[in-house]
């Protein structure tokens, strides 16, 4: 078998990327139909099953699975000029990441489409990351915050699943993250660290390194738990902790300065205000409006 983690050659590539269509609205999908064919799924059925596992996989991890896959009929030939209507499905590209990892492994091409999916879904990572740099300081913070508020609600949902269940359990669950990450400091001396009053949140005064880094824990963790399947309190508070030693190893072997060190940043509420503002504001009108 061909190693999954090892390059992708440009043949290998081609047999998805040949199958890839592009809809009237300049989106990309793959056909269920095709990818089954590309995987060598001879049974619908039998590749209706994997479908089913990759939106269960795509549910629990916080995605809404109509966004990704939609139902479709797609037009058959089934001898002479005849054809016929058939149960489809047009796939993004996160669902074929999910249904190659739910395929069967054993088969060559599906060790060939786990890696070209992740690596155009790393692609495309880099093209975000890209654009992302051309942002201000303050953009790039408030991008940051809003995905921080999205990943920490995917990393509850693996949280509970792993059997973090009250108020109190998940309070103590992100003190491991945060432990792990800022030296065993948790959110409350960080908190105080940093000077905050009371009402004040510590994402919200928080730069774009140390919210990079605190999006990075909690990817990394959220991602452990569910592929590992970890079960039990104890076992998820590890995780979390051993993500955010991981990020902090990472950023020592890097030179970069541990996130307890880091500046407190003005309050990003102010920013929101500031952004909303101006996505609201009226648009001058000339002289008269200037005059006014």
């Amino acid at each position: 078998m061909t190693n999954p983690v090892g390059p992708l050659s440009e043949s290998s590539a081609s047999l998805f990327e040949r199958i890839r269509q592009v809809d009237e609205d300049g989106l990309e999908f793959w056909s269920a139909r095709d990818l089954a064919g590309v995987l060598e799924y001879t049974n619908w059925r039998n590749f209706k099953s994997v479908l089913l596992k990759a939106q269960i996989a795509c549910e629990n991890s916080g995605h809404d699975p109509t966004d990704h896959f939609v139902g479709a009929i797609k037009m058959v030939a089934i001898g002479s000029d005849a054809r016929r209507e058939v149960e489809d499905m047009h796939l993004s590209r996160y669902a074929c990441y999910l249904v190659v990892q739910n395929a069967d492994p054993a088969k060559e091409v599906v060790a060939l489409g786990q890696t070209y999916f992740a690596v155009q879904t790393r692609r495309q990572e880099v093209s975000d990351e890209t654009a992302m740099a051309e942002l201000s300081e303050d953009q790039r913070r408030l991008l940051l915050r809003q995905r921080i508020k999205v990943q920490n609600s995917d990393l509850a949902s693996a949280a509970k699943t792993a059997g973090v269940i009250t108020g109190q359990d998940f309070a103590v669950f992100q003190n491991h993250g945060y432990r792990g990450l800022y030296n065993g400091l948790t959110a409350e001396m960080i908190h105080k660290r940093k000077k905050l009053k009371k009402s004040q949140h510590i994402l919200d005064h928080m730069g774009t390194t140390e919210l990079a880094a605190n999006l990075f824990r909690s990817t990394q963790a959220e991602e452990k738990l569910r592929r590992d399947q970890v079960q039990g309190k104890d076992a998820a508070n590890t995780v979390h902790y051993e993500a955010g030693v991981v990020v902090r190893r990472a950023i020592a072997e890097l030179g970069g300065t541990m996130p307890e060190d880091l500046p407190t940043a003005d309050s990003i509420k102010k920013l929101e205000r500031a952004e909303k503002k101006r996505l609201t504001a009226p648009k001058s009108k000339g002289k008269k409006a200037h005059e006014d």
